[in-house]
């Protein structure tokens, strides 16, 4: 087991979007980094809602790009659905680095029942939602925690969902989400409050991330930015990525412990990326110049 000297965060769904900026960020910021996601290299990402769909981004570029930041990184096969990666992904990153100090918690279940009307959700959709979006983040915290307390300055930051409590804006597939959807992004978002009330006292440090609208690789590729863009305000996945290194390396978010940050809201009103929000387009408002 080699050791690191620097502090190491485990970020899930890194293969692109929010949990690649947030590994990257974090790389930047003094981290080493293990990054887990389905992807494993660059070219080889598809949608699970729809097949055809070819996604960008891999493990293999997000880990040339932690190195170019001068961290050491590790590349870990994650599927959320699969209990034993779940759980491999904290031993191996500890294997690696002899030490684990932040989680973020960033994949979600996308497959069949994430886009589903009520009326055809099945049993197994909703079984696998649940699993993937919920039990897999509580499997992968219960592993972590032994380490994270030992770190002394241990950090959870759980990627939550405006979806879990409030009403869509339309329905599914016209700019709003699923009920399948809502209910687990519902449950986990108790996750960190619950977890401070009981860990707080032993130097865990909580945080529920609200990233809001957020335009992602993933959305541009499904022709989907313009279509939520009508209802919300987008951001972009680097935005939420320096919310989450703030709320990790900051002494300034004890307070924010155990409670809702919403990202966006606080790099704007602090000030932690300069240049956004830039100007935004009239004519392609998801877009800045």
């Amino acid at each position: 087991m080699a050791g690191s000297a620097r502090p190491v965060a485990l970020v899930t769904g890194a293969s692109r979007g929010i949990g690649k900026a947030t590994a990257l960020d974090l790389a930047a910021g003094g981290f080493d980094v293990a990054v887990a996601a389905r992807t494993l290299r660059e070219g080889d990402g598809r949608s699970d809602t729809d097949p055809g769909l070819s996604l960008p981004g891999g493990l293999d570029s997000t880990l040339a790009q932690v190195e170019r930041e001068g961290a050491a990184g590790l590349a870990l096969a994650m599927d959320v659905l699969d209990r034993s990666a779940v759980l491999g992904a904290v031993d191996k990153t500890v294997d690696r680095f002899g030490r684990l100090d932040v989680v973020v918690n960033n994949a979600i279940y996308q497959g069949p029942g994430s886009l589903a009307r009520f009326a055809a959700l099945t049993d197994d959709e909703l079984s696998a939602l649940f699993e993937g979006n919920v039990f897999a983040q509580l499997a992968l915290i219960r592993a972590a925690l032994p380490h994270l307390v030992q770190s002394g300055r241990g950090t959870i930051v759980n990627l939550v969902s405006g979806a879990g409590h409030l009403q869509p804006p339309a329905k599914v597939g016209e700019g709003g989400w699923s009920l399948g959807y809502a209910m687990t992004k519902a449950a986990f978002g108790r996750i960190a409050p619950l977890l401070h009330v009981e860990y707080a006292e032993l130097g865990l440090r909580l945080f529920s991330v609200d990233p809001g609208w957020t335009i992602t690789e993933r959305t541009l590729a499904a022709g989907r930015a313009a279509q939520y863009s009508r209802n919300f305000q987008p951001g972009t996945p680097d935005v939420i990525a320096r919310a989450i290194r703030w709320l990790v390396t900051s002494d300034e978010t004890e307070a924010l412990r155990g409670k809702v940050v919403m990202a966006q809201d606080e790099v704007r009103g602090r000030q932690l990326l300069g240049r956004w929000p830039a100007p935004i387009s009239q004519d392609r408002p998801w877009e800045t110049p």
